[in-house]
């Protein structure tokens, strides 16, 4: 059976929402799916004087849980037009997976949230990908199958790259169900390529 890694790092639960809807489109295809966070890099008093959201249920995620899966899916809110540092020190930890090519061949994607429309969407996904490039991954994006990335009838997040989301400013607003079927979409598109790989 196909294993599948959803792994996130989410301050405000945007990350966290479209991961779960990542995680239910590859758990489509009857793929087994687990969903991991990675650690957060500021202390606990600071999180919860920043008004982070403290209650995910998913478990910290270790390095060498990712050898383990057929694919592995990584969402991560964007900073300055490039994933967060959350993320970034998680990787930069994986060294030695990269040296064993521990991942080659596995399926790996990303998605990611914004504030705004314009705010780095596809260059923090492309900060993901390139990762995943290095580790030998063979990449899954968004496929133009998903049809809801071209709409001009509302403001939306999603792109070729990946599932996006649009959060605000202030963060108030929260995944469409646009951008959440994306999300559904690249997951189930993603397990289902793992599945053909392994075949």
């Amino acid at each position: 059976m196909t294993k599948v890694l959803v792994l996130y790092y989410s301050a405000y639960g945007h990350i966290e929402t479209l991961a779960h809807a990542v995680a239910d489109g590859a758990r489509s295809t009857g793929a087994t799916v687990d969903l991991k966070r990675v650690p957060d890099t500021v202390n606990a008093d600071v999180a919860k004087s920043a008004h982070f959201k403290l209650d995910q249920a998913a478990p910290i995620a270790h390095v060498d849980d990712l050898a383990g899966y057929d694919a592995i899916i990584i969402g991560v809110p964007t900073r300055f037009g490039r994933m967060g540092g959350q993320m970034a020190s998680f990787l930069d930890s994986a060294g030695g997976l990269w040296a064993s090519g521990a991942l080659h061949g596995k399926v790996g994607g990303a998605f990611t949230s914004t504030a705004t429309q314009h705010g780095g969407q596809e260059t923090t996904l492309f900060s993901v990908i390139t990762n995943l490039l290095h580790f030998g991954m063979v990449i899954v994006g968004l496929d133009y199958g998903f049809a809801g990335q071209m709409t001009l009838t509302e403001v939306t997040g999603c792109s070729p790259y990946g599932a996006t989301t649009i959060a605000g400013g202030d963060g108030a607003r929260q995944p469409s169900d646009n951008e959440l079927a994306g999300a559904r979409y690249q997951g189930r598109s993603i397990a289902e390529t793992a599945k053909k790989l392994a075949a």
